[in-house]
């Protein structure tokens, strides 16, 4: 089978550090190179420091013919800081969103946003002016179908991020919420975390379509979930605050998935060593089985929580994330200080949920 090319929409300074670590990887693994080369399209949107970007990696992915890639920026920019790095950008497309050329693109993108957002008081004068944005031109370029996956947030206001995320792609419509997950490989065992960007404050409603999300994703990874929900309280010894929203969405989800091995409210202690939850709660829907999903009562002591981890284990375990769990497309986020490490672990994800996707939709 010929290779069907992966649109990768970069800042141009990421070129190097992403593409060559998006070839390593996928050569590396014969599944995941065949999976990318399956893949139509992805939308790579990052900012790294120059001295970290491998020179070579946009010539090499080329070469391998895994990706075609795109760059979203001012041409001028790119091409001078390739020439900097040594990097030649021979049949690499570069797209300048803010330039007259683009005028047709961004005009098409706001009639169809705000045609979209009608309702919502959106305008095509309001759109208009947000296709200068990178966010709105990119996951507009997913939204249409002219790209696959979006990756952004490395250096964008998560708040912001979010907000045009729900614009543009748009929640998925069994769910009113949606959230994000960390992996974390260790030598213990894998597991997932759970939502470590999205809600700050979860009511009952909104820990609900986490857990289900959750869950969702676990069997995503090919993993099958068992997830303790997380709070300072065991099973209702606390009947107010969070503990209660945690202890009612529990209730729903062993109502409603009653095959699914979830219990909580717990403490972590108690999630994370069966033993110890067995025999001091042996009524729990989790007995006999480890935990390998947590889900977090609020934004505070998820994100905390994954970041304490990473500090204290440092090279003992692997943290891949956030995973974004909800949204229409494959639009995923990196962090500030992502490693990279953590943006190739993104992109793979993005790749495979890209992948997947457009099966669904054959």
């Amino acid at each position: 089978m010929d290779p069907i090319t992966i649109v990768l929409l970069i800042v141009a300074i990421v070129i190097g550090l992403v593409l060559g670590f998006i070839v390593n990887r996928l050569i590396a693994s014969s599944s995941s190179k065949n999976a990318a080369r399956e893949a139509a399209s992805l939308v790579e949107d990052a900012k790294k420091q120059a001295e970290t970007l491998r020179r070579e990696a946009a010539v090499e992915a080329k070469a391998e013919g895994i990706c075609h890639p795109i760059l979203l920026g001012n041409d001028e920019r790119i091409e001078k800081l390739a020439k900097e790095l040594d990097l030649s950008l021979e049949g690499i497309e570069i797209v300048n969103l803010r330039h007259p050329d683009e005028s047709e693109r961004r005009e098409r993108y706001s009639r169809i946003l705000a045609e979209k957002r009608a309702r919502e008081g959106f305008t095509y004068e309001e759109a208009n002016d947000k296709m200068f944005e990178r966010n709105y031109f990119g996951m507009m370029m997913v939204e249409t179908g002219e790209a696959d996956a979006f990756i952004t947030g490395v250096y964008t206001k998560y708040s912001n991020t979010i907000k045009v995320a729900k614009e543009v792609i748009g929640i998925q419509p069994e769910y009113n919420h949606f959230g994000t997950m960390h992996i974390m490989n260790s030598k213990k065992g894998t597991y997932f975390l759970a939502d470590t960007l999205i809600n700050r404050h979860p009511d009952t409603e909104t820990m609900i379509d986490i857990a289900r999300l959750s869950e969702k994703t676990v069997r995503f990874f090919n993993h099958e979930p068992v997830i303790a929900m997380l709070s300072y309280s065991n099973f209702g010894t606390d009947t107010c605050g969070s503990p209660a929203s945690i202890h009612k969405a529990v209730e729903y989800m062993q109502e409603n998935y009653p095959n699914l091995p979830i219990d909580g409210e717990m403490q972590v202690n108690f999630a994370m060593n069966n033993e110890l939850r067995d025999r001091k709660y042996p009524f729990t829907r989790l007995q006999g089985k480890e935990v390998n999903t947590l889900v977090f009562p609020n934004l505070s002591s998820a994100n905390a929580g994954y970041q304490l981890l990473q500090a204290l284990n440092g090279d003992e375990i692997e943290m891949i994330g956030p995973i974004q769990m909800g949204l229409n497309k494959p639009v995923h986020f990196t962090d500030f200080e992502s490693s990279v490490r953590d943006i190739v672990n993104i992109t793979a994800v993005a790749v495979i949920d890209a992948i997947v996707m457009k099966k669904k939709n054959q």
